[in-house]
């Protein structure tokens, strides 16, 4: 059996957090517009497509500390989906300027200032599901697993 090539588990690493983001943009552009921990799930990506693109064009892809730092961009990005999922599923309280109802009681200024600080898109709600699982439940998912694949490209011996 031949070996692959030292770069492809960077090009393919890179080119599924292309496809991911793609996809989380795709879903923007089809009206499902996100909210702030949405866009914190999209960095990790945004970072892995500069590392990997960096890398591939410099001729540093067989580097396997890329792969390392794959990995970990990658269980970031879980780590935020499934934190993200237990806001949207109400397990947990999300952060409370995306989350929650507004408190509209006091002055009329203090309610006024409520709702121009209030997000356009609120965290805490799930604006779109498939078998049950949310955006950032999907997201944590195949966040592990390629984090979980670039692991494994790290470790693997010639």
């Amino acid at each position: 059996m031949t070996a692959l090539p030292d770069r492809y588990p960077v090009a393919a690493a890179t080119l599924a957090a292309i496809l991911v983001l793609g996809t989380a943009y795709g879903f923007q552009f089809a009206g499902y517009p996100p909210c702030e921990m949405c866009w914190w799930q999209r960095y990790p990506y945004m970072a892995a497509i500069a590392l990997g693109i960096i890398a591939l064009v410099a001729g540093r892809a067989s580097d396997r500390r890329l792969m390392w730092a794959f990995a970990l961009l990658f269980l970031t990005t879980s780590v935020i989906g499934a934190f993200h999922a237990g806001v949207e599923n109400k397990w947990w309280e999300g952060p409370a300027h995306c989350s929650g109802a507004l408190n509209l009681t006091g002055s009329v200024e203090d309610a006024l200032a409520a709702l121009q600080d209030a997000p356009l898109v609120r965290c805490d709600a799930a604006a779109w599901r498939l078998f049950g699982i949310s955006m950032a439940g999907y997201n944590a998912m195949v966040g592990l697993a390629l984090a979980f694949f670039s692991l494994r490209a790290a470790r693997r011996k010639d």
